[in-house]
């Protein structure tokens, strides 16, 4: 998938150096939304693989192609597309079903020790397929309306996973700085 979240991780990953090859199961998407009118558009249907290569320009490769062996980590964005298309917890919640290309490799990259990334609302795709996960999503409670998806870290403990309230930091040398 391919998002905003997407683009703030490039932008991070290519301060940092890091050579990127981004993925996406050809897979239907759930729905189309028709952004004008905020509802989705009943008879139009779109390829998550192919959705997600026109918004990146062309520089995505099918999720079933990636090897855990070719790569040092693996990021999952989050958004509707994690929600909606990499798993059915936008409509299942607890219940939800994960892709199998999503949880082949989630469980390929924990297996071999290497590090997992999860943005937004991914935690839930580890929390459902690695029994025990530990993840975070922010916090357990709104504050105020400052976490309004606090929620999430509920729905989380209730798939296998513990939830940790952790602040995140990004942290490496920009060269030339």
């Amino acid at each position: 998938m391919y998002s905003s979240h997407d683009q703030s991780i490039l932008v991070h990953l290519s301060r940092g150096g890091a050579e990127v090859q981004m993925y996406a199961p050809d897979i239907p998407q759930m729905h189309v939304i028709d952004h004008s009118k905020g509802q989705p558009a009943e008879a139009e249907s779109r390829n998550v693989l192919v959705e997600s290569a026109r918004i990146a320009r062309g520089k995505i490769t099918d999720l079933a192609k990636l090897s855990t062996k070719d790569h040092d980590a693996v990021i999952f964005p989050g958004g509707f597309g994690a929600a909606k298309n990499l798993s059915t917890f936008a409509v299942d919640g607890k219940d939800c079903k994960v892709n199998g290309e999503v949880e082949r490799v989630l469980k390929e990259f924990h297996k071999a020790g290497k590090p997992i990334g999860l943005c937004c609302i991914s935690p839930v795709l580890a929390a459902k397929v690695l029994s025990g996960a530990e993840v975070t999503v922010g916090h357990e409670e709104e504050e105020g309306g400052k976490w309004p998806y606090a929620g999430t870290a509920e729905a989380i403990k209730a798939l296998g996973g513990q939830h940790c309230v952790k602040e995140v930091t990004i942290s490496f040398p920009i060269n030339n700085q």
